[in-house]
């Protein structure tokens, strides 16, 4: 939604910023216990040693949820230095480049080995000089050609594999499994050392979202008790879906200045076809008043 459409929204419903939009806070964020002991395992685990860690789900599960409320765990350790890779498409030479940028490491690989050898060197002498470990986390990993996943691996490693200067948190679908199980990507696959997968959510987890959400936003009964239970029913265990179909609600509810997100609403906007037989008794009865005046 653009500014003015926000400021409606906050206006009419006590709201202090759209929970369902793509923006919110990461304090709306609502963190699982398996979300949680996986932040946990990759904190004093790989990210203090290094080594790779995967996160994997179908598409909407909430792998890229799971990654911004991991770089937030992350950020608050002074001797993590945390970045993102934005390109995971890109071939090797714009991987090395992207690297440099990431890394602050000034890259002109003309070669694979000058900028594998410039990283491998700044990564080393910051550890030893600073006790700062290098973490990227990498979403859609699934995207990634089979070289640069390669290079990832021959980066983290020195001293015959007995030590691991990077930390790499890929996060990708069940594409990405397939691919590591490749016999060109199987030494990356058994180096994986910490694992989170994302199964379907239930409908308690979905409508533990949503009021974690409304409530961080300033108004936990934005929506009433049907709306939430015909939301997670109809999201089919699927996060993504769930809040797109909460933002439309929410955007619907606003432009006519409705004062109750509840069931109703629902149907009005997913399924006319069942909200207009409820107004129809009413319209009869209207009729047969008539009639018999």
């Amino acid at each position: 939604m653009n500014a003015p459409a926000t400021n409606h929204l906050k206006a009419l419903y006590g709201l202090k910023f759209n929970p369902f939009g793509p923006d919110v806070p990461d304090d709306a964020l609502l963190c699982s216990p398996r979300v949680d002991d996986f932040g946990w395992r990759l904190e004093h685990g790989v990210a203090a040693e290094g080594g790779f860690a995967l996160v994997n789900g179908g598409v909407g599960s909430g792998k890229s949820t799971t990654l911004r409320l991991l770089v937030s765990r992350l950020e608050r350790q002074r001797d993590l230095s945390v970045a993102i890779l934005q390109r995971p498409q890109s071939g090797v030479a714009d991987f090395y480049r992207e690297m440099g940028e990431l890394f602050g490491v000034p890259l002109k690989p003309h070669n694979r080995w000058a900028g594998f050898r410039s990283l491998r060197d700044k990564w080393m002498a910051h550890i030893e000089g600073s006790l700062t470990r290098p973490v990227l986390l990498v979403d859609e990993a699934q995207e990634m050609h089979h070289q640069v996943l390669a290079e990832l691996r021959l980066l983290t490693q020195t001293r015959f594999d007995s030590r691991s200067i990077l930390a790499v948190v890929l996060a990708g679908d069940e594409r990405l499994l397939a691919r590591l199980g490749t016999p060109e990507l199987l030494p990356l696959a058994s180096r994986i050392r910490s694992r989170l997968v994302l199964d379907v959510a239930t409908p308690a987890d979905l409508r533990a979202c949503l009021v974690h959400r409304m409530t961080s936003a300033g108004n936990a009964k934005l929506m009433t008790n049907e709306l939430l239970d015909a939301l997670c029913e109809h999201a089919l265990g699927n996060h993504r879906a769930l809040v797109v179909m909460a933002d439309e609600l929410l955007a619907h509810a606003a432009r006519h200045e409705r004062e109750v997100l509840d069931e109703k609403l629902y149907f009005e906007v997913f399924d006319p076809s069942r909200a207009t037989p409820a107004s129809e008794p009413k319209s009869r009865a209207a009729s047969d008043r008539r009639r018999r005046r």
